[in-house]
């Protein structure tokens, strides 16, 4: 899968293991990823592309413009449900 803008991934390895984010931007060997709480819009983390998993999921790009608008975004796969589609 190619790692676009908006794009939640997962961490695979590294201190913040099993943490989502989102795809700043990417090329063919890193991503800048954040997730608007430790690594913020304004200090996010550049991580290989092979110490992440892609899900299927794509945040609209209106929903990455501040911090609070990505933490709410990607609340749903903080709470360490695997299917963050499903409630209960």
């Amino acid at each position: 899968m190619d790692f676009v803008r908006g794009l939640v991934v997962r961490s695979v390895a590294g201190r913040d293991k099993g943490g989502f984010f989102a795809v700043l931007e990417a090329d063919d060997v890193y991503a800048v990823i954040c997730d608007g709480k430790r690594r913020s819009l304004s200090n996010p983390k550049k991580k290989k592309l092979k110490h992440l998993a892609a899900t299927k999921t794509v945040l609209a790009e209106g929903s990455m413009q501040t911090n609070r608008e990505i933490r709410n975004a990607l609340r749903n796969f903080q709470a360490g449900s695997r299917f963050p589609h499903e409630e209960g």
